[in-house]
Order: structure tokens, then C-alpha cells, then sequence
């Protein structure tokens, strides 16, 4: 057995400019020669990256007080609403909310827009109060304006996810994007061998605390995603063959950069938003070695019928499959497209990289780990009682 290493040893040698920093595809090409001792001996820290629409986004904005002040109860910013319910100028506003006069625009626009240094249109009423007698206010902010601007999404980074066919007759429009009739497409969402919680699958080393790259800056995981599920089947390999764990993040987005931050508009479906996330996997010991050696032919996941009820599942295919541009399933030929950008996800994994090898980032030993065996409640619905 190789020895242990651990968080400070490689934070450590960071500093020194010691370290051996690999992207999960170099060291996945590494791995077809090397064993994971040898790895582990030699690879110190393997980053891992993922850019694709995560709807469970949105950002915490305080607006700062008016002069008199509002109470505001109810808020929309260039027309989208956002909540109003946490104090008297702040709110959330989610990145799947749209204007109801124009549905192609939303949360992610707003978001993006204040990133890019446009002023935006703010719009609050409230009832008024003895402490804050304002009842409407009409203006506009930007970026430099706002006192607080952060990114928190409850949900991201899916630790797998299927891929979306439709098996009848008609064309149907989903956040996994138009699919045509008869199985005439595929999409799927994920990296593959570069998908930063499939190097990771048992979250030894990602947890509550982990330091991440998040919309071109640093940001934290700070608990599990919505949705977290770590009863998923898995294939040999010890991969989730369908969408599994996923984190809940925050960061800084006066910091991010739309490059890695972007608004998105599916036809007939709605708003969603692109966040790019890149995670460090510190290559603590030999199973640490295996598991970020994964490959693209070792990665499977679920054909899902997005065209029937419940979904059902109709086959199991590798990202090596789907990367090819083509997948069989049930014995018919499909072209497949991602509706994640892998060129993407190979930047942010390059320039995490550079930060590691450059000092400017350090991997972050989680403060608490995730928890293990959990299950998902379906909502259930109920006939409401007589009176």
C-alpha cells in the first residue's frame, strides 16, 4: 500500500511548487498505463469540472435602504418576481422565475445582466409601516449599487444524469431540450470522466466546506443539494448509472465572470441558468487513485422516455457511447447531442489547475461529510377532505 497523504502534506507542497496537479481526463489517460499505487504515488491533486444548466440557482441581492424606507412585500426586477419574504431589501431571486410578459426572459437574465454592469429595473410595493412608510419605489441598480450580490443554488452538480428520448409520434420540449419523435435524438448533461462528484462517487473528500471553483471564482460547498440521493444503483465500477448525489454552493458574484455564468432559454419550457463548477479531488491514497482513474467507458448511465408517463427507463449507455455522437438503444441507431458544453468544463478543469499550480488555491478538507443512505419522498397526491 502506498502512503497516506494528507490535506496539509499536499497544501504543502502546493506552496513549495512541489505538487503534481492533473486534469480527471489526463490522469483518466494516465490510468491505462499506470496502477492506482503508481498514481497515487505520483499524482497529488486531480481537478474535475462540469458546465451545464443547473435550475435549482439563484442569488441573494440586498438592495440597500431608501430614503424614507420600504418594507418591500412584493418585488420585481426588470419585470421577473422575486421573493420578497426574508427582511425589508432582501430577496432572492431564482433563476428558473420569468417575466410573465416574456417567458424567454428570467432570473438568469437578471442575474447575468447585473454581472455584465447593465442597470436593471427595480419595481417594490409594500403596505407601509411607522418604521417604513414607503408604500412604492421605481428605480434602477446595477452591480455597484447592491450592497450583497451572491450566488446560492440548493441544488447542482448532479452526480450523474440521464439521458432524454421520446418514443412517440410528436415533437416534446423539455429542460433536457426538444426531443423528436420516434427516438430521433438524445440529449444527456453530464462530463463524464471529467464530472467532478462521479471522481468522488462515496464523497470522501467533498463535503460541507469544500473550496470550489464557481462562476470563475472561489466558492464553497456548504451542504448537500436538494434532491441528494446516495441509494442510486450502481454498475461495476461503483458509478451511479442515473442522477445521484448533488451539493449546494455559494459564492461571491460580484467576483464571477459570464464566461461561466450564463442565461439560457429552452423553447416551450422556460428559463434555466449555466453555472460552471470545478472541484480539486486531493489524491489522498490508493482508492482515492482508483476512483478518480474512472473513464468514459466505465461511466454508464439510464436511457429515460421523457415521452411516457413515469419515464421509464429503456436502456443503459457509457459517455463514451454518447460522446461518440451515437447510441443504441433497443437495437435503434440515435444521434446524441449534450446539452452541457464539455469544451467548457475542460477550461474551467485547465484553469483550476493553474490556480493550484500557482498558489492561488488550495484544497479544503470538508468541516462535516455528507451523509450516507439516503432515499427521495415522491409527493403524493390526496383527495381533499369533505367538510
Amino acid at each position: 500500500m502506498t502512503k497516506t497523504k494528507t490535506y496539509e502534506e499536499i497544501n504543502r507542497k502546493l506552496k513549495e511548487g512541489k505538487a503534481v496537479v492533473l486534469t480527471a481526463e489526463e490522469v483518466a489517460e494516465m490510468a491505462k498505463k499506470a496502477s492506482p499505487a503508481e498514481i497515487a504515488e505520483k499524482v497529488d491533486i486531480v481537478t474535475t469540472a462540469t458546465f451545464g444548466a443547473m435550475c435549482s440557482s439563484g442569488a441573494i441581492i440586498n438592495f440597500g435602504h431608501a430614503d424614507p424606507p420600504i418594507r418591500m412585500e412584493k418585488i420585481k426586477l426588470n419585470g421577473v418576481p422575486c421573493y420578497e419574504g426574508l427582511a425589508a431589501v432582501d430577496s432572492y431571486i431564482g433563476a428558473t422565475a420569468c417575466d410573465p410578459d416574456n417567458q424567454a426572459y428570467g432570473g438568469a437574465h437578471v442575474i447575468q445582466d447585473l454581472l455584465e454592469g447593465k442597470d436593471v429595473v427595480l419595481e417594490a410595493w409594500a403596505k407601509g409601516t411607522d418604521c417604513y412608510p414607503r408604500k412604492h419605489i421605481l428605480t434602477k441598480i446595477n452591480i455597484n449599487t447592491i450592497n450583497e450580490f451572491t450566488l446560492f443554488n440548493p441544488r447542482n452538480a448532479y452526480q450523474n444524469y440521464n439521458v432524454a428520448v421520446n418514443t412517440t409520434n410528436k415533437i416534446i420540449h423539455t429542460y433536457m431540450g426538444t426531443l423528436l419523435p420516434n427516438m430521433r435524438n438524445a440529449t444527456y448533461s453530464t462530463s463524464g470522466e471529467l464530472s467532478p462528484l462521479l471522481n468522488d462517487p462515496e464523497l470522501r473528500t467533498i463535503g460541507i466546506g469544500t473550496r470550489i471553483f464557481l462562476g470563475g471564482t472561489q466558492g464553497f460547498v456548504v451542504w448537500p443539494g436538494t434532491q441528494f440521493n446516495t441509494t442510486r444503483p450502481k454498475n461495476e465500477f461503483d458509478v451511479p448509472v442515473t442522477n445521484a448525489a448533488t451539493i449546494a454552493v455559494i459564492g461571491n458574484l460580484k467576483e464571477m465572470s459570464t464566461n461561466y455564468l450564463r442565461a439560457v432559454y429552452y423553447e416551450k419550457y422556460g428559463v434555466s441558468m449555466f453555472i460552471g463548477i470545478g472541484i480539486p479531488i486531493p489524491i489522498l491514497d490508493e482508492d482515492m487513485a482508483r476512483r478518480v482513474s474512472v473513464n468514459n467507458n466505465q461511466i454508464e448511465t439510464s436511457v429515460l422516455d421523457y415521452g411516457s408517463p413515469g419515464m421509464p427507463r429503456l436502456d443503459q449507455v457509457t459517455y463514451k457511447e454518447l460522446q461518440s455522437g451515437y447510441i443504441k438503444v433497443k437495437g435503434k441507431k440515435i444521434r446524441t447531442a449534450p446539452v452541457s458544453s464539455l469544451a467548457k468544463a475542460r477550461k474551467i478543469a485547465d484553469e483550476l489547475k493553474e490556480w493550484l499550480m500557482d498558489g492561488k488555491f488550495e484544497v479544503t478538507k470538508p468541516v462535516h461529510l455528507f451523509p450516507k443512505n439516503t432515499t427521495l419522498n415522491s409527493l403524493k397526491e390526496t383527495e381533499a377532505e369533505n367538510d
